[in-house]
Order: structure tokens, then sequence, then C-alpha cells
């Protein structure tokens, strides 16, 4: 028992050296602040770099504790990750000097920031990054989910459609992944591992993210051939390559040392400005924002990928919500007891259509499908392609995940037809019609009243539809296919005859009219004859 006693003494006399900030018999002052002022005699602390050994009575005089204290805020934290070499050349001051001297630019691009920075901090410690990486969508897009460039590139990292794909960021007609908060940075940390991986310098592999890994192996390639360098500033690269990592350094240096370019930066709180929640059922946009009480702006700021009215679960399982109303959207969710969730749904359009055509069956005006859907004028709407109508207050079940995952939208232009009459050639049929114009036998006897067997009697005047261009070609002779016919073209402002032949019969037949073309030519219209 004394042994017991003896060695948990000995253990409390060890645990206070320890702790103890100050050596044996030094006294501790207090500055003019009243705070206690650092002993003269105490020692700096030391990190063991080595496996831990046990701490000897005689050596505790010298130890003092390391204070850890946590960053302040996401600008500290962010200082405290900087791992990449500095550049310092004449373009990062011409930057630094761009970006300092536009204060109000700075400030909405970093108060922006403040809702994504911690997510993307956290993947970069997460994943051992360079945590200047986070700095990197203000010289993208300023911070800005929306934002899309002349090249098609959007999202706050600018995902090329085609990179997007490469990178698993879905992009249908209900949602585009690239502008996602989370998806796009999860894809744009795995694009630059992997480019610092293929250059083994972050600078080479900030320049292929902006100018493409093909072109910088190739800008490094011939260097190397010329027996030149080949860092980052010995490369021939675009103008807008060459200021990419100068615009990254030089907002680096102001975050930084903000004190030095006369520069506030907004105080962003180190902890999660939002949170997932589990999305069950479809949702309009606008119930969303309202059952978790947020506004509708800043529900699509955290939510910038869906980008129709109404949320599809099977398709966006989770939305992001500020982290003090997760709690508030769930409650009231399962609460809601005023009606449908979700007032629109997907319908995926059987045949080519008009939108006109599409308006009229989904029960919608034709202006509101094209706002909604982002129909094109003189545009049909091709088969397959899905579009978002209103849903019957009688359906109760939501799109499924095939069509939340697949959904897309494909245009073809809208052909403009006249009506245009062709006579029949020797043992011409509603077959042979169609096929010289390329038309549907179905549409040709529908046209002309008769069945899709018919044979028609030469010279008998038969109705098809033509696109304007086809009619046009008709009415000077260029389209007629068949042997020894006459095409007689009618249009909104009268049209003409025009007779063809293709053979020497033909071109003896019929001298009436030929005498009556010249009357058309002169500005005559056609009478019609009952046969």
């Amino acid at each position: 028992m004394k042994f017991i006693l003896a060695a948990c003494l000995a253990g409390s006399l060890l645990l206070a050296g320890c702790a103890s900030t100050t050596g044996p018999g030094s006294s501790t002052s207090t500055s003019s602040s009243g705070a206690p002022a650092a002993p003269a005699d105490t020692a700096a602390p030391v990190y063991p770099n080595g496996p831990l050994t046990p701490i000897t009575s005689g050596a505790t005089r010298s130890r003092s504790v390391a204070t850890l204290a946590a960053p302040t805020d996401m600008w500290d934290r962010i200082r405290r990750g900087f791992k990449m070499p500095d550049l310092d050349t004449e373009l990062v001051r011409d930057r630094e000097q761009w970006y300092a001297s536009r204060p109000d630019y700075m400030q909405r691009m970093t108060e922006r920031s403040s809702r994504y920075i911690f997510h993307i901090v956290e993947e970069l410690e997460r994943r051992d990054m360079p945590t200047e990486l986070a700095l990197l969508p203000y010289i993208e897009s300023a911070f800005n989910p929306q934002a899309v460039s002349s090249a098609k590139a959007a999202g706050m990292w600018q995902f090329m459609p085609a990179t997007g794909t490469d990178f698993d960021l879905k992009q249908n007609v209900f949602r585009d992944d690239r502008r996602d908060v989370i998806a796009s940075t999860r894809a744009a940390l795995d694009y630059l591992q992997k480019l610092y991986n293929m250059f083994g310098d972050w600078h080479l592999a900030l320049a292929a993210y902006n100018w493409g890994e093909g072109s910088v192996s190739r800008a490094i390639a011939k260097n190397q051939r010329a027996g030149l360098p080949t860092g980052y500033t010995d490369l021939n690269m675009p103008a807008e390559t060459r200021y990419y990592v100068p615009k990254l350094q030089a907002v680096k240096n102001i975050v930084a040392n903000p004190q030095r370019f006369n520069t506030d930066l907004p105080l962003i709180a180190n902890h999660p400005y939002f949170q997932t929640v589990s999305l069950t059922r479809d949702l309009d946009v606008a119930l969303a924002a309202k059952l978790a009480d947020v506004r509708i702006e800043d529900f699509r700021a955290l939510n910038p990928a869906a980008h129709k009215p109404v949320l599809l679960a099977a398709g966006t399982p989770e939305i992001l919500l500020p982290w003090d109303n997760a709690a508030v959207f769930q409650r009231n969710f399962d609460a809601y007891s005023q009606g449908q969730y979700a007032s629109w749904t997907a319908w995926t359009v059987p045949t080519t259509m008009t939108a006109a055509d599409a308006a009229q069956r989904s029960g919608m005006s034709e202006a509101d499908l094209r706002a909604i859907n982002n129909v094109p004028p003189r545009m049909m709407i091709k088969a397959g392609s899905t579009l978002i109508v209103p849903r019957g207050a009688r359906v109760q079940e939501d799109v499924q995940a095939a069509v939340a995952d697949t959904g897309h939208l494909s245009f073809q232009p809208e052909i403009v037809t006249r009506r245009t009459t062709v006579r029949a050639g020797r043992n011409d049929s509603v077959a042979s019609i169609a096929r010289r114009y390329r038309l549907s036998a179905a549409s040709v006897a529908d046209w002309n009243d008769v069945k899709s067997s018919h044979v028609f009697k030469r010279g008998h005047a038969v109705v098809v539809y033509l696109p304007v261009r086809a009619a046009a070609a008709e009415r000077v002779g260029r389209g007629t296919r068949g042997r020894d016919s006459t095409v007689v073209v009618t249009g909104k402002r009268g049209g003409g005859v025009v007779k063809t032949s293709t053979g020497r019969e033909a071109s003896s037949a019929r001298p009436r009219a030929s005498s009556k073309i010249v009357r058309e030519k002169r500005g005559g219209t056609p009478s019609k004859k009952k046969r």
C-alpha cells in the first residue's frame, strides 16, 4: 500500500512539473494591463520529433507548456496551411495593385465566399493539400457558383462541360453539378491533385488547370527540345495563363498581410456555414426556402446546381441549408400538410413536336413552357426530350431516378412548309410521290384524301407540303423528279406554274402550259380548273 501511495505522489509531482510554465522558485509579475507577464527565465516550448519518452524530474525545469489555440477565423486558418512556393514577379505586383485598388470588389468577393470557404478548407486539410487552393475560386469566378464564361465553363471552379463529365459532374435538364458546392469542390480538388501528380509542381498544375494539361505538356516538351528551363515562368503560354498564378499569388499576399495593402477582410467565422439535409420527396424550390425560413436567394446560393423551379428527390437526394436553418426545415417539412410538395413534374415528349403542341398537351401556355424549359424560338422539341410541366393534383408519384438522372432536352429546326401541287406522272402513286419528295406516304395520302395504296392518274394535281426552300426550288423547275410531269406551285402570294421536262416526249407535250408559264412569270396567278 505504501508503494502505491508513493507512486501516486510521484506521478502527481511529475504532472505538476509538466504543467508548470515556470521553473521552481521563479516569481510571477503582472504587466501594466493586469495580465501575468512572462517570466524572464521561461524556456521556449520543446516539440518532440521522435518517439515519446518519460520526462525525468531533472528535466522538468527547462520545459514549458505550448499553447495550441485554434484559428480565430478562416483567414488565420488559411494562412496556417500555406504550402506553395511564393512567386515574386512584376506580374504579381501588378495584380496586387489591381486588387488593392478595388476595395469594394474585394469586399463583395470575400463576403460571397463566406458561405463556401469553410467546406473548401476542410477538404483541403483532409487531403493535406495547400490551403492557397481555397483562394482559387476568387480567380476563377469571384466565388460566384452561377458564373458562366464565354467558353461555357460554369460554377465557382469553372468546369467545362467535357471536363465536368470526366469528373462525374452530372449535367442534365434538371441540374448542373458544375455549380454544385460540394460536388464541384470534390471534382476540382481531384483534378488539381491529378495535375500536381503529373507535373510535380503546383504552379504548373495551376497552369494546366487553366490552359489544359495537354497544352502545358506540349509547352514543356518544346522547352526541353530547345534546352530551356521548364518552370512556370519559363514557358510560352497565353496571356490569361501567364497572369493566372500571379493573380492567385496576389490574393495570397493580401490574405497573408491585409494591413500592408490597406485591406479589411470581413470576418469569416471558423465554423461550418451550412449542413446537408436529406430530401425524400420532390419539392418546389420556393416551398423548400419557405420551410427552411430562408430567402429564396440564399437558398439558391447554397443550391445553385438546381436550375429549375422543382427539386427532384431521385436526382438531388440532399440539399444544403444554413447551419441554424436545417433543423427548422426538417421540423416544418415533417409538419407540412397544406397540399402537394411539388407543383411541377417531368414529362418525356413521345414524338417530335412544336412548342405550341407541347404546351397544349401539358396544359400551359406556350410562353410559359418556353420560358421554364428554355426552348428557343423556331425550334421543335425532339422525341425523348424531358420537359418541366405542371403536376396535376392527382399525380402522387415523384419523378423516377432514370428520368431525374438522364433527362435531356434536344431540338431540331422548325421546318416551315408551303402547300405545293405537283402533277402526277405515268404510274405515279402515293408511295412514289412520297419517296420523290422524302415525305411519309401517310401524310401524302392524308393531304389528298386517298388511301396509302392509291395510284394517281397521269396529270392529276397532287397536294404536298414541302419546306419553303424545296418549294422555291420547285418553282424554278429544280424539284421535279419524274419524267414528263408539270409542277404547279401555289403559295401565300399566289405562286406560279412551272413546266419542266426530262425527255424529248415531255418537251413537246402540253404547248398551252408552256404559254401559260410565260403569263405566270409576268405576274399572273394560276387558275383552278375542275377536273
